[in-house]
């Protein structure tokens, strides 16, 4: 058997010559490391342009004096959130805020799981259930106004059916009285949510084994017992998941819901903090004032996700 030899320059050995392309070859593959980053580089830019950008601005803006878009700014510091202690506007608005958070989300979690579970088990014409539901996606803000403008109005939908069954005595003006306002803009806000939490919520239903559900019904488990003991706790994470959407909804967007119906009136009976933002900066041309609210419903924004996300922690 013959051997054959490899001959190498003099001065040079094989050990050398590795130490040579060792450097070569670290940079061939920290260069294929960084290459992904690249094709990530215009979601970065996206993210800080149009996401951190104007959360900082938020942040400037609260602690200016600026009445307007085009109107100089005026740095005042904390002024601005002292006079917001002082503000009974928008003390209303927390309180308003925090009773439709509390009153809203259960009613609109339970009642959308609940429709959720009667979808999963596919009855008859599910499918256009699932399309009617989506209905309240469909209307723009105006339109569902008009709406509930006339459900709720003196003459409107719900004083017709008090009369009609010997209730006319408790007829009235339900959106221009101040103990039934905020009640009104709830009872809008939950009938718009629910609809599209369920077909959420029915969506990973059906993603759960069919042979949980019959295990349960072999050992006696009603629908009831079902819906809350089985398929509860196994949806436990994606409920807390539709829960967020909800919370950040509420809390954000019902703006156009109360600037449709009440303005906010009557008094401040149905002033929230998402439309109070908005009254300040462009009904009152107090920009600054009203980027000093908006933070202040961003930590409440924050706080409420992170309890949410605690609150439906999986413990196993």
């Amino acid at each position: 058997m013959s051997t054959t030899q490899l001959t190498l320059p003099a001065g040079q050995s094989p050990l050398s010559e590795a130490a040579d392309s060792a450097p070569v070859a670290g940079r061939r593959r920290t260069w294929r490391e960084l290459a992904p980053l690249g094709f990530a580089l215009p979601a970065l830019i996206w993210f800080l342009v149009f996401t951190a950008g104007p959360l900082v601005s938020l942040f400037y803006f609260s602690l200016t004096d600026w009445r307007g878009l085009i109107a100089p700014r005026t740095f005042v510091g904390p002024d601005n959130f002292e006079r917001l202690l002082s503000d009974p506007v928008f003390h209303s608005a927390i309180y308003n805020t925090l009773i439709q958070l509390v009153i809203s989300l259960p009613v609109v979690i339970g009642a959308a799981f609940m429709l959720a579970y009667y979808l999963a088990l596919n009855p008859p014409g599910h499918r256009f259930i699932r399309a009617v539901l989506f209905t309240p996606v469909l209307l723009s803000a105006p339109a569902l106004a008009m709406v509930f403008v006339g459900v709720f109005a003196p003459s409107g939908l719900v004083n017709g059916f008090l009369t009609a069954v010997g209730l006319g005595s408790t007829a009235k003006p339900w959106l221009a009285d101040s103990s039934t306002a905020s009640v009104a803009v709830m009872v809008v806000i939950i009938w718009s949510s629910v609809s599209v939490s369920a077909v959420l919520l029915s969506s990973r239903l059906n993603a759960v084994p069919t042979e949980l559900f019959e295990a349960a019904e072999l050992d006696g488990c009603g629908h009831w017992r079902r819906m809350w003991s089985v398929a509860w706790p196994v949806c436990r994470s994606y409920v807390g998941v539709v829960t967020m959407l909800q919370f950040l909804w509420t809390l954000f967007s019902s703006a156009a819901v109360v600037l449709l119906l009440t303005r906010g009136g009557p008094g401040t009976s149905t002033v929230n903090l998402s439309f109070l933002v908005y009254d300040y900066a462009f009904n009152q041309s107090k920009v600054g004032y009203s980027q000093a609210i908006a933070v202040m419903l961003f930590v409440v924004g924050v706080l409420g996700l992170l309890g949410i996300r605690r609150l439906f922690r999986q413990n196993y």
